[in-house]
């Protein structure tokens, strides 16, 4: 297998990226702020080059997405807000337009239409704001998808009809709604989702077992499925069988993984997801079966590392180690430097924290982002 491709953009946590359609131009969180980076399109390993950065929110930035035209940038913050960039090219700048959200929490998650005409935001709220401009205020305005929304709205998936959008949020439910805007769109050729779609129609609320967390959500390609990962560390995947039927089959694929963060549905029988345990694995199947298949790359288990000779089964660290340990620390919880002797433990994977996002990047790679301040293109 091809190594991957690893740009290294400083240290601070990167929450959210995503390329642009044509790979031009790379957007990241980083705290309060989404830096803006030019991509050499013909040589990817060359790193890229800090372009500019978007600096209209004044707290983190939760999420970020590129629109289908690769012209508008959408981002949204804790600080309740979300702001559509437009590069203004007479100033040489992007220039933010401003969304009305009416939300009085935190907006956790952003995620443009497949045709850009709207978006939706989820939120610490309760709600999901589905956004559209208005060109007399020259503005973005919203309408609120509320009912029966219980907890935080975590991730968002758009079906490639541009109406149906998905939500996993921490009450442990995965739910399909639509986002139906009356002269905005047009009306949708029937799923097995369902046929009659006004706004707010409730297309399937489903939860796993456990009823952990949900921590992402994803539609297949063709939109006859719906993938989610969650906080037991399992992958589940619903086949719906129409308006008002149960589901033709659910299936939960349980690991012994540390918690999935993320996933894409690569093809319509291929997932990929990634987490806490710093790793990509790929599940495969159909609504019969589903299985993991590979994980991506080989992996030491740092809690099992063979004792030295003549040491006991256990070395108890004593309170002044400990304190020591501590020191090093910096606030992010990172080792400034391997500690002497040989106890600083570096993973064998590429990214050294947990994974936080993946996006389908060009046929059979995908791109991750993680809490190491790393992007990484990998071939799978």
């Amino acid at each position: 297998m091809s190594s991957p491709i690893v740009y290294q953009l400083g240290n601070l946590p990167i929450k959210d990226h995503v390329f642009s359609p044509d790979h031009s131009l790379l957007a990241v969180t980083k705290d309060n702020t989404v830096e803006i980076y030019q991509v050499n399109q013909s040589n990817l390993g060359v790193k890229p080059k800090l372009f500019t950065t978007l600096a209209g929110h004044d707290k983190t930035v939760t999420s970020v997405d590129i629109s289908f035209d690769g012209t508008r940038i959408l981002t949204c913050s804790q600080d309740r807000n979300a702001l559509v960039w437009e590069y203004d090219s007479a100033a040489g700048e992007y220039k933010p337009t401003l969304v009305l959200l009416r939300i009085s929490r935190a907006a956790t998650v952003c995620k443009w239409s497949p045709d850009g005409q709207k978006f939706a935001v989820g939120s610490s709220d309760r709600i999901i704001a589905v956004c559209y401009y208005e060109q007399e205020n020259n503005w973005w305005v919203s309408k609120h998808l509320k009912k029966p929304l219980k907890s935080t709205i975590t991730s968002l998936s758009w079906h490639h009809n541009g109406v149906l959008l998905a939500s996993g949020s921490t009450d442990g439910h995965v739910r399909v709604f639509s986002a139906f805007i009356k002269g905005l769109d047009e009306k949708p050729e029937p799923t097995p989702w369902g046929s009659k779609l006004p706004f707010q129609t409730l297309c399937g609320d489903f939860i796993n077992e456990t009823g952990a967390w949900i921590h992402d959500v994803a539609f297949s390609p063709d939109g006859n499925s719906l993938a989610f990962v969650s906080h037991d560390s399992s992958v589940g995947i619903i086949y719906p069988d129409g308006e008002g039927l149960p589901p033709r089959s659910i299936i939960n694929v349980k690991t012994n993984y540390l918690p999935f963060k993320t996933l894409v549905y690569l093809t319509n029988n291929k997932i990929v997801v990634g987490g806490h345990n710093c790793n990509l694995i790929v599940f495969e199947g159909d609504e019969n079966d589903w299985k993991e298949t590979r994980v991506i790359e080989s992996q030491k288990d740092l809690t099992k590392e063979t004792p030295a000779a003549g040491d006991d089964d256990e070395e108890e660290i004593s309170s002044h180690q400990a304190l020591n340990m501590f020191k090093q620390m910096d606030l992010k919880g990172r080792l400034n430097k391997p500690s002497p002797g040989g106890n600083g433990k570096v993973l064998s994977t590429t990214h050294q924290n947990t994974i936080a996002s993946i996006r389908e990047f060009s046929g059979n790679q995908v791109s991750t982002s993680g809490i190491d301040g790393k992007i990484v293109i990998f071939r799978v």
